[in-house]
This record gives C-alpha cells, structure tokens and sequence, in this order.
C-alpha cells in the first residue's frame, strides 16, 4: 500500500533539529518546550500509523515514484511502527526529562538538536527497505550519538566516547564491506529483493560469509558477546538523560537489524543457528556475572543491557513462532524499562549525589513513594510475575523446550536468576540499608530543595514509563496479540516480500 506520508517520523525530526539548530545559543527555553512538542507528535504519528498496520498492512513511501527495487523504498510492516512508536515513547519521557537534567549550558551547544538528529536516525533505520539506506542511518545515529556523548567535554565522557566510536566506526566498516559484497553477489540492495535473489545463490559458503559480516558489524551495535566490552565503559559517562536513550534505544536498533537480516535474507542453517546460540547464550550470562560485581549502580545497568540482550538473540536462534513473539515481547518490554532505568538512577544520584552502591543507602527511610515507584522498575526488570518482563521468558522457554535447546534455556534461567538476585541486591543496598556515612560524590539535593518544574520534569517521565511497564504486564494479553502477529510476519516473510516487490516482479524472477 502506497502511503508517502510514513516517512513523517523522519522529516519532523529532521524540522525540528534544524530549526534548534537556528536557535542554538538562545532560547534555550523555548528549545526544551519546543523539543517536547516536536516528541509528542511524534508520538501521536507513529500510534496512528502502527494502527494502520495492525491488520497486517505493509505502508510503502516510493522515492521519486518509482518501484521497488529500482526505487529507493520506506517498507513499514506492524514490526517497523512498533519499533517507532516505542521510540517515541521513549523519546518523549526523555525530552521531558532532559528540561531539568541537562544543564543550560549543554542546550546551548546543541543538545536537543542532536537529540532529535538521534530519534531521526532511528525511525529511517526502523521504516527504511534497503540495507544500504539502512547503512546510511546507523551512521546518523553515530554522529548524533557522539555529539551527545561528548557534549560537555568532560574527561570520562572523552575517554567513553572515543571507545563508543572506534568499535561503532568498526561495525560501520563491516556493515559496508558486508553490504558491498552482497550487492555483488545479488545485484541489489533493496530488502525484499534480497530476500528472493540470496535464496537462489548457489555458493552457499559465501552467502554464509556475508551473513557472518553483518553479524559482526550488527552484533557490534546490539552489544553482544564478545563485542561488548565498549558498552559497559561509555553508557554511563554522560548525563543520566543521554545514558536513558542510549540504554534504552541504541543497542535495540542492532538487534531489529539482525531479526530483519536474518528473517529476510539470511535464514540461518545449522552453523549459524549453532553461532547465534553460543552468542545468545554467552551475553547472557557474561552481561549477568559482570552486574553481579559491580558497584555503581549505572555500571549495573550497563551490564544488564548485554545480559538482555541474550534473550533476544537467543529468540533468534532457536528461529520459530514461539521464539520470534517471545523476542518481540522482550523487545517491547526492554526499550521502556532500560530507558526508564537510567532516568531512575538519575533521580537518585540527585538525591544522594552519588552512583556507588555503597553510599545509596536509606532511600527508602528518606523518600518511601518515590522508592516504591522505583520498585515497579526494578521488579519489572526482574521479571516478577506478573510485571512485564514475565511474560516474554515465558514464550523463550517453550522455545527452547520444544527445541531441546537445553543450554539455551539454561542460560536464560541462569540470567532470570541474576538479574533477579542483583536486584535484591540493589534493593537492599539502595532502598533498604540505613544511611552511609560515606561521602557522596557531589552535593546531594533532598526532594524538599527541588522546585515544582524539578519535581514534575525529573519524577514525571519515571511515572510514565513505569506506567507504560505496568500496562505491558497487567495488559500482556493485548501485547501478545500485537507479538504475535509480528511473529507471524517474522516466521512468514512472503507478505512483506509481495507488498515491497508486487506480484508481476515476483513472477518475472521466475525461470
């Protein structure tokens, strides 16, 4: 279905950054309430364009009029605008937050513009249909990354970003030989065309080794084991605001590149169902072991990111309906908690002025609604039944049950139970312990001190993504219906190769 209007998530970002652009040095607060606007629209956008999709319409933006694969194509399954429409959830509690966590000065220099040049890049790679544009977005979403990584100029923010960039730059430069060679091989970059062409290719080894390329250049991005070790040393070097969306959403993008490679172009054989579940299984439990030593709380987050990450590419190995909605559902659940996260532990290095574990005591003696607010985040990444990351362990279970995959599953449990026992860990420390009489870091500033707007800007966005949580697991059921649809179109890419290419083109491959 021809609907030129999908590619609005991306212009109005695009608008809006420009225009903070033309503002940069002024206006600062008229940028934040601006930037909040921009994200609320954004919102509304993505949740009308996701209900148009939940009938399982494709939405095609055709550049310049012309068919795919000769034209360049936005191709929006219901996957894209769920992809979409949390990132605009996301990034309106983030904008909203960022109004009284990102200093003055930082708006000043360009914050929000590359912010909104970030939300931009990651809606073209959600909605983009040829892997070469694909290519072309992830590496706005590095430029835009490192502007927010950088903006401050202090040293640990330095020394993270340049490690955030050299791997990033690395996986760019797989993900561009890969896309060479492929285009080599088949003659064509748009997605679906792929899907048809790849399958006719003789020379299985190669296409293997094409496959292995963007699984390195992809498995980069998505924070995987072994290419990791650059995530825990730079998501929490800047400001809480820039560590939500980063946790949140970046490494999220990665994955949706692997399901969408390795669902449509890539169907793994037995060596490569072999690979993804060692790497499945070695993020998880390297992610878990590495939260389960730390002592900053933001380092503890880090290290659940990979953990998590685990689950989701276990979902694609093990390469059926059942993993598919189990990985969807994750999916889901994790883009709002590890971004509702992050802004969590900024609220609480506010209030007690430091990350160490061991100077966070008394939170809950101090502040005991704020902290039961912070229990519905903690607990729902915990997977306390029945809060939302419950349910899609659920569906990665039966999977790996049904598959005898029994050291994948044993991995998941494994990482269930320490992400569980960090987080009581967490809780006793944080919440529980009477007060340290360690120094904090910096001064700390009671609730009592904050203003109204602080209050409201700070604590707001943390009700409403632990809203969003608690939807997610008392509504799984309208949730697993929307996964499972997304499932369905995973496990059974033909309608999405037949709304991209059109019938008369399928037919005309045939010999």
């Amino acid at each position: 279905m021809n609907e030129p209007w999908i590619i609005l998530p991306v212009v109005v970002h695009l608008a809006s950054a420009i225009i903070m652009m033309l503002l940069l040095g002024q206006q600062t607060t008229v940028v934040r309430y601006f930037s909040v606007a921009v994200n609320v629209v954004g919102l509304l956008i993505a949740a009308y364009f996701f209900n148009q999709t939940l009938d399982g319409k494709v939405l095609l933006m055709k550049a310049g009029n012309w068919d795919a694969p000769f034209g360049i194509v936005f191709a929006a399954d219901l996957f894209s605008w769920l992809m979409v429409l949390l990132t605009s959830i996301s990034a309106l509690a983030v904008s909203i937050y960022s109004g009284a966590a990102i200093s003055y000065a930082r708006t000043r220099y360009g914050y929000f513009a590359a912010f909104h040049f970030l939300i931009m890049g990651l809606n073209g790679a959600f909605l983009t249909g040829d892997i070469f544009n694909m290519y072309v977005w992830f590496e706005i979403i590095i430029i835009s990354s490192f502007v927010l990584i950088t903006l401050g100029g202090e040293k640990a923010q330095l020394e993270g970003a340049i490690k955030y960039v050299a791997m990033n730059l690395l996986a760019s430069v797989l993900f561009l030989t890969a896309t060479g060679v492929l285009y080599g091989l088949a003659g064509t970059l748009n997605i679906a065309d792929l899907s048809i062409k790849v399958a006719a290719i003789e020379n299985r080894g190669l296409v293997n080794l094409v496959a292995l390329l963007f699984l390195a250049g992809f498995g980069i991005k998505s924070a995987v084991f072994p290419m990791y070790f650059w995530l825990p040393a730079s998501y929490h070097t800047p400001p809480a605001a820039v560590s939500a969306i980063f946790g949140g959403l970046l490494t999220k993008v990665g994955v949706y590149a692997l399901i969408r490679v390795f669902t449509l172009i890539f169907i793994p054989d037995t060596q490569l169902t072999v690979i993804l579940s060692i790497i499945a299984g070695m993020s998880i439990v390297s992610g878990a072991l590495g939260a389960l030593v730390q002592k900053q709380l933001h380092k503890v987050f880090s290290y659940f990111i990979i953990c998590h990450i685990g689950y989701m590419i276990s979902g694609l190995a093990m390469f059926n309906y059942a993993a598919f909605l189990g990985t969807v559902f994750y999916l889901t659940h994790d883009i709002i908690v590890k971004t509702n996260l992050f802004m969590m532990g900024g609220v609480i290095r506010k209030l007690k002025g430091s990350y160490m574990l061991s100077s966070l005591k008394g939170v809950y003696a101090q502040y005991p609604k704020l902290s039961i607010l912070f229990a519905v985040v903690l607990f729902s990444l915990a997977g306390i039944p029945p809060l939302s990351g419950f349910w899609p362990k659920i569906f990665l279970f039966q999977s790996a049950f049904d598959l005898q995959q029994y050291a994948l599953l044993a991995a998941i449990i494994f990482g269930s139970f320490i992400t569980l026992f960090v987080i009581a860990k967490v809780w006793a420390e944080v919440f529980w312990k009477n007060t340290s009489d360690e120094s904090p870091e910096q001064l700390p500033v009671p609730i009592e001190e904050w203003t109204l707007r602080q209050k409201l800007l700070l604590i707001g966005p943390v009700v409403f993504l632990a809203a969003v949580s608690l939807f997610i697991g008392f509504g799984a059921e309208q949730v697993i219906l929307v996964c499972s649809k997304i499932a369905a179109q995973l496990a059974d890419t033909s309608t999405y190769v037949e709304a991209v290419l059109g019938q008369d083109y399928i037919n005309s491959l045939k010999p």
